[in-house]
């Protein structure tokens, strides 16, 4: 699967069903070439802790599924990016 396919799918967390938004980037780990996380630009608040210019960073082990549409998570956490 290619990165652009990726980006056109909307995150969910499996906790609540929230869509947390579509992939930004991702961070690879250039000794194996394996994805290391997923960033996802939020672009809107998520119960009250992310704002617009938050970027959510999922490890790609606390990924649950890929389907066609969507993209299924279990946790995510803040990346400060001031």
């Amino acid at each position: 699967m290619k990165l652009s396919e990726l980006s056109k799918k909307d995150v969910i967390r499996d906790e609540d069903g929230t869509k947390l938004g579509k992939i930004d980037d991702i961070t690879i780990d250039t000794a194996t070439g394996k994805i290391i996380s997923i960033h996802i630009n939020g672009g809107f608040r998520f119960s009250g802790i992310f704002s617009t210019n938050d970027e959510i960073l999922v490890p790609w082990n606390k990924i649950v599924k890929i389907g066609s549409d969507v993209i299924i998570v279990e946790t995510v956490h803040k990346i400060n990016m001031e």
